[in-house]
């Protein structure tokens, strides 16, 4: 079987079996590809590759100054694309197994201080329509550490008012269940009743979240609303959807919540995914210690 069709296979069996999301799974693609025209250039193909050429291979690409973490992913790939290999009896051997994983250099993502995010929820002018569903949105967004695109694809029929969850699609179409905080519903339930039907102007659409033309909301529309009303706020960090994401987890566990109940709501599948929030937590800890500790 050509390498082409062994990529192939082993994507469809990605994508059916596991779910994966189309950018990991494009991803995976890129990756085998770079794999397979290496081992070409060296005579060599899939099923004949050795340790040491993979070893090589991945030895090229960490001098090209690829950052750590996305030699690692690409590791990573190549390994599940063996172990995929392996399952179907096709290779004996994983040439991956034993080689070293490149170590991930792990950046801290930046945050918003709660006062800062209440600055920023606090900008939209609430006596508009469009004010008062963009607070809508920004508290949401806030309350449930929802990703932009689960944000916009919110549905009317998504949200239960009466045990205050949300039902969201994340990555790879798994739904996952969210609560939401009263202060968040409110601003939904005020939205709802006195501007989406202003801005629909006489559509109909199932999206909670709506434009002033009365289309479903998008992702390059919230991304200038957030970051307009972040400089309305004074706000001098670069904003992001994302960022709401990332402080809405950090806060959580300032607070005393437990890791595992962060994951379920962010919904990571990997809890090492969330756990680099500990490490935000752990480094704010320490700013506070070196600030006002009278010996630090």
């Amino acid at each position: 079987m050509s390498d082409a069709r062994l990529i192939r296979h082993f994507l469809d069996d990605m994508l059916v079996e596991h779910g994966l999301a189309s950018n990991t799974l494009e991803a995976y693609r890129t990756d085998l590809i770079g794999l397979s025209e290496y081992l070409a250039g060296q005579k060599s193909d899939f099923m004949q590759a050795t340790p040491a050429i993979i070893a090589e291979w991945l030895a090229l690409l960490s001098q090209r100054d690829l950052a750590g973490s996305t030699v690692a992913r690409k590791r990573s790939a190549v390994g599940r694309f063996y172990r995929f290999l392996g399952m179907l009896n096709l290779r004996s051997d994983d040439p991956t197994r034993l080689l070293d994983t490149p170590r991930r250099i792990r950046h801290l993502p930046d945050i918003l201080s709660e006062s800062e995010v209440d600055d920023l929820i606090a900008s939209p002018d609430r006596s508009t329509e469009l004010g008062l569903r963009d607070a809508a949105m920004l508290e949401t967004l806030y309350a449930t550490g929802l990703r932009v695109s689960e944000l916009i694809s919110l549905s009317t029929d998504g949200l239960d008012v009466d045990f205050g969850f949300l039902r969201v699609v994340g990555k790879g179409d798994k739904e996952r269940v969210v609560p939401v905080g009263e202060v968040a519903l409110d601003l939904i339930a005020r939205y709802r009743s006195q501007s989406r039907p202003v801005l629909l102007k006489g559509r109909s659409t199932s999206a909670l979240f709506v434009s002033n033309r009365g289309h479903a909301m998008t992702r390059q529309n919230f991304w200038y609303i957030i970051r307009r009303h972040a400089r309305d706020a004074g706000i001098q960090k670069k904003i992001s959807p994302h960022l709401l994401r990332h402080s809405f987890a950090s806060h959580l566990l300032n607070h005393g919540a437990e890791l595992r109940g962060v994951q379920m709501m962010l919904g990571h599948a990997d809890i090492s995914t969330t756990e680099i929030y500990t490490h935000i937590a752990k480094e704010r800890m320490k700013q506070v210690h070196g600030q006002f500790h009278p010996r630090a």
